[in-house]
C-alpha cells in the first residue's frame, strides 16, 4: 500500500471543508490537512452570509423612529455611520475566522495558507512550493461572482467588494435579478443609498413562486427602489462632465418618497461624491431601453461560478461540467476514485447548510464505510430582502405542472406596521396536492420569514398534509397563525 502523508487532504477552507476535516480528523482519526488561499470562513463566514445578513441587521433600523413614534415614542431618525458599523463588522469576522482556524487545530488538522491544486489524482501541490499527497482528496474550493463579459465591466463592482467599500456611494445601479441583487437592493436603500436596479426578465427572483416574488418586487418599489424588469445594460464607461450633464437621472415618485427617510438616514461624512470608491470615479450606463445614467457605483450581482479554474483537475481526470462545475455522484465523488467534491463547487444546491451536510455524509461515506447520500429534496431557504421571504417545497407553478392542486393563501397588513400607518404587507402560502393532499410548498413573504419557514419545513419534510396544519392551534396574535388557519382553498390548479 502506498505511503501517503495523509488521509485526507481538503482544498478550501470554507464550511464544508472545515467541517470535513473537522470531523475526519476527530471522530475517523484519520491525518488530515487543509489548505486555503484566502481567509477560513469562506464565501458564507467571510463574504456572504454572515457579514450580508449583519448588513441586513443594520438597514432595518431605518425606520425604527417612524414606527415607533405611531407607538408612542418620542424617536428622530439618526444618521448611519457606515466606519462605525464596517469597524465592528470587520472585527466580528476576524473572530469568526479565529474560531475557524481554531477548530482546525483543536481537530489536529495541519493547515496550510497557500492555493492548491492537483498534479495527480493523489497528489496536491502547494504555492509555497510544497508538494503533499493523500490518499483522498476533497475539494471544496466554493464559487465566486462574475461580472458579464462586456467592455468596461471592471468599472463595476461584485459582491465581494461591498464589505470593503471605504465610503458608501449616494447612488448605485444594481445589475440582476436573483437573490443576491435583492437583498443588496433593499439592504443599501435601508442604508440611505438610492438604488436603481435593473433586471432583464421579466419579474425578479426567477425560480420563487411567482406570487411570493411579485410582492417582493411591489413591496421594494413602494419603499423607494427603482426597480426596472425587462432591462439590462448594453454599456458603460467613466462618467465625463457630457455624460453628467446630459443623463442627469429622473427621480421617480418611488425614489421622491423616499428621499426624506434617505437624507435622515445617510451620515454626509459616509457618502461618497466620487462615486465608486474601490473602482475610481462615478460611472455612466446606457440601458437596453435607451435611458442613460450617471451612478456613483455598479453592482454585478449576475451569477456565481465554480472556483475550478487552473486546478489541474481535469488532468487528474475529474469531468467538468458546462458551468465549470465539478461533477460527481450521489456520494460526491468525481469520476476519479480518490477524488471528492462538495458545496457550491458542485453547482448542486449552492447553500452552506448543504455543504455541511455534504461534508458530514462524505466523512460517513469515506471513513467510517457508512455510504451516506445528501437529500436535496424539500430544503427550506431565505431571501433576505425586506420584506423577507421564506420558502420550501414546490411553487404554485412547478406544482401545478405535475399534478392537480388546491392554492390556500392570504395577503394582509401584520398587525405591528398596521397600526403604524405603514402600506406593508404579507403573504402566507400553502400548496397542497389535491390526491393525497400533502403540502407540496409553503412559501412566505414577511419580516422574519426565514424564521417561520425553517419551523413548517420540518413539518412539510415529514410528510404533513393541510388537515395535519389544520390540526394545529393557532397561536395568536401572530403572522404565522394564518399557516394553520387558512380552510378554504383560493384556487385549483
Amino acid at each position: 500500500m502506498p505511503d501517503y502523508d495523509y488521509d485526507l487532504f481538503v482544498i478550501g477552507g470554507g464550511s464544508g471543508g472545515v467541517r470535513a476535516a473537522r470531523v475526519a480528523a476527530g471522530d475517523a482519526d484519520a491525518r488530515v490537512a487543509l489548505a486555503e488561499e484566502d481567509r477560513y470562513g469562506g464565501t458564507c463566514v467571510i463574504r456572504g452570509c454572515v457579514p450580508k445578513k449583519l448588513m441586513v441587521f443594520a438597514s432595518e433600523f431605518a425606520e425604527s423612529a417612524s414606527v415607533g413614534s405611531a407607538y408612542g415614542w418620542n424617536m428622530t431618525s439618526g444618521t448611519f455611520d457606515w466606519q462605525n458599523f464596517r469597524g465592528r463588522l470587520e472585527s466580528e469576522l476576524d473572530r469568526l475566522e479565529v474560531v475557524y482556524r481554531t477548530l482546525l487545530k483543536n481537530s489536529g488538522v495541519d493547515t496550510f495558507d497557500a492555493r492548491a491544486r492537483l498534479k495527480d489524482k493523489h497528489t496536491v501541490e502547494l504555492s509555497s512550493g510544497e508538494t503533499k499527497t493523500a490518499k483522498t482528496i476533497l475539494v471544496a474550493t466554493g464559487g465566486r461572482p462574475v461580472r458579464p463579459d462586456m467592455p468596461n465591466a471592471d468599472l463595476g463592482i461584485v459582491s465581494d467588494d461591498i464589505f470593503h467599500l471605504e465610503t458608501l456611494p449616494k447612488s448605485i445601479l444594481i445589475i440582476g435579478g436573483g437573490y443576491i441583487a435583492c437583498e443588496f437592493a433593499c439592504i443599501l436603500h435601508g442604508l440611505g443609498v438610492e438604488v436603481t436596479q435593473y433586471y432583464r426578465g421579466a419579474q425578479i427572483l426567477r425560480g420563487f413562486d411567482d406570487e411570493a416574488r411579485g410582492l417582493i418586487a411591489e413591496s421594494m418599489r413602494d419603499r423607494g427602489i427603482e426597480l426596472h424588469t425587462g432591462t439590462n445594460i448594453v454599456e458603460m464607461a467613466l462618467a465625463s462632465d457630457d455624460h453628467t450633464m446630459s443623463s442627469m437621472p429622473t427621480t421617480s415618485d418611488a425614489a421622491m418618497g423616499a428621499s426624506a427617510q434617505q437624507s435622515q438616514v445617510m451620515a454626509n461624512d459616509n457618502t461618497s461624491d466620487a462615486a465608486s470608491p474601490s473602482r475610481g470615479g462615478p460611472v455612466w450606463v446606457k440601458a437596453t431601453n435607451g435611458r442613460e445614467r450617471v451612478f456613483d457605483t455598479v453592482l454585478f450581482a449576475t451569477g456565481r461560478d465554480p472556483n475550478t479554474d487552473d486546478m489541474g483537475l481535469e488532468e487528474a481526470g475529474v469531468e467538468i461540467g458546462r458551468r465549470g462545475e465539478i461533477v460527481v455522484d450521489e456520494f460526491s465523488k468525481t469520476a476519479t476514485d480518490s477524488i471528492y467534491a462538495i458545496g457550491d463547487v458542485t453547482n448542486r444546491v449552492n447553500l452552506t447548510p448543504v455543504a455541511i451536510r455534504e461534508g458530514m455524509a462524505f466523512v460517513e461515506t469515506v471513513f467510517k464505510d457508512n455510504p451516506t447520500a445528501v437529500d436535496h429534496d424539500l430544503i427550506p431557504s431565505a431571501v433576505f430582502t425586506q420584506p423577507e421571504m421564506g420558502t420550501v417545497g414546490l411553487s404554485e407553478e412547478d406544482a401545478r405542472d405535475r399534478e392537480e392542486i388546491e392554492v390556500y393563501c392570504t395577503s394582509f397588513r401584520p398587525m405591528r406596521t398596521a397600526f403604524a400607518g405603514k402600506p406593508d404587507r404579507v403573504l402566507m402560502k400553502l400548496v397542497v396536492s389535491a390526491k393525497n393532499r400533502t403540502v407540496l410548498g409553503c412559501h412566505i413573504v414577511a419580516p422574519d420569514a426565514g424564521e417561520m419557514i425553517q419551523l413548517a419545513g420540518i413539518a412539510i419534510k415529514m410528510g404533513a398534509t393541510k388537515e395535519d396544519f389544520d390540526r394545529t392551534v393557532a397561536v395568536h396574535p401572530t403572522m404565522s397563525e394564518e399557516i394553520v388557519t387558512m380552510k378554504t382553498p383560493m384556487r385549483t390548479a
